[in-house]
């Protein structure tokens, strides 16, 4: 079957830094997910939110997490800072952290340090050291985030006080510093505003300075363009940029926007009902898109040069009910290339097959999940 380039409604990723990563050069990654599952039992039966996902994340990258609403992407981020609720529980995988070698000034308090997230207590010593120290997250909600009772300087000293114990005349400083190198204007000033006096987009600058306080290896950023215009988003975007750059961090982004991924990411991460359809480097998943899911991703995006007043095309049909997961691939009902008897009976795994990046789907490659292959 010949795979389409590019869709006319799909934007160009952005060019890449000619530097070799490390995930090109073969390092190791600083985050390391393996067959991850986290599950809710109900009294209706069990959701399997995420069903053995598998990615890595490499100093100084930024990797796209991308699907429809209710795919996991959510749940994902939630397992690794280990905040999932009950009833929900990781009950099986790898979440390996490795923190890098501290440079300068950070080799007097950090050690290089490794362990796997999921077997850590969620909120044991160890863990609550990693969650918001090691891995920070961005927030969807800037506002719910927020005390509306505390200014967002005193939430911001909280943290930093939290993870590297100062006096408060210096947590303030360190403070004021981030508020400064995101982009808020008057720093001093807004340190002492409360989050409801603030616009949108300031009080997006004032969480990413909470997430950036104590200087992470990995930011999670969920959803952080979401909630704000257009205008706004595109100055995230360009900061965020900026501070992965200055700062080397690792991002990791999850959004169902496609085109924002197309700015920012070095590396794309398809889920599906709790599963990885495909993932690759950016350009391989704009331009030469092999899972039927990602396709249709990608076509139902506007763009210049789609027709006006012309719907877009949509993907089939809609996510089915968690609870009821399809048997087989769990596309297969959605899916304009469905072969009956094949992907309806069998799950296919995620397999870089024939050299190109790992796609779960029988169109490239008859590997099923838990190894064989389908006759």
């Amino acid at each position: 079957m010949t795979l389409p380039t590019r869709t006319a409604a799909s934007p160009a990723p952005a060019p890449r830094s000619p530097a070799v990563s490390e995930r090109e050069r073969g390092g190791e990654p600083v985050l390391s997910v393996r067959d991850l599952k986290t599950h809710f039992r109900l009294d209706e039966g069990v959701v399997r939110a995420v069903d053995g996902v598998s990615f890595d994340l490499y100093p100084g990258e930024v990797v796209g997490i991308v699907g429809e609403s209710g795919c996991g992407k959510s749940i994902t981020m939630k397992s690794i800072l280990r905040l999932v609720q009950p009833p929900g529980r990781i009950v099986g995988g790898e979440i390996r952290y490795r923190r890098p070698e501290p440079v300068g000034e950070a080799r007097r308090r950090y050690k290089p340090f490794e362990a796997d997230l999921a077997r850590l207590p969620p909120q044991g010593r160890r863990m609550r050291q990693v969650r918001g120290g090691d891995i920070a997250l961005i927030p969807q909600e800037p506002m719910a985030s927020f005390s509306p009772l505390h200014t967002i300087g005193e939430q911001i000293v909280e943290a930093i006080r939290l993870h590297e114990p100062m006096p408060k005349a210096r947590a303030r400083e360190v403070a004021i510093a981030k508020l400064r190198e995101v982009g808020m204007p008057s720093p001093e000033q807004r340190f002492s505003a409360y989050s409801w006096q603030l616009s949108g987009g300031l009080r997006q600058r004032a969480i990413i300075a909470m997430a950036l306080a104590c200087n992470p290896s990995v930011l999670i950023a969920d959803e952080p363009t979401t909630a704000i215009d257009v205008t706004t988003q595109a100055q995230v975007l360009e900061l965020l940029k900026r501070l992965q750059a200055d700062h080397g961090s690792s991002i990791l982004f999850i959004t169902h926007d496609l085109g924002v991924i197309a700015q920012v990411a070095d590396h794309v991460v398809v889920m599906y009902l709790g599963k990885v359809m495909e993932q690759g480097p950016v350009s391989d998943i704009f331009h030469r898109p092999r899972h039927p899911y990602t396709r249709a991703l990608l076509k139902s995006m506007p763009s210049l040069h789609s027709e006006p007043r012309v719907a877009l095309p949509t993907v089939a049909g809609s996510i089915p009910h968690p609870l009821h997961r399809p048997r087989g691939c769990a596309f297969h009902p959605r899916c304009p290339d469905f072969m009956p008897g094949r992907c309806d009976v069998r799950v296919p795994a995620l397999s870089a097959a024939g050299g190109r990046s790992p796609v779960a789907c029988f169109l490239h490659h008859d590997e099923v999940e838990g190894g064989g292959h389908d006759a």
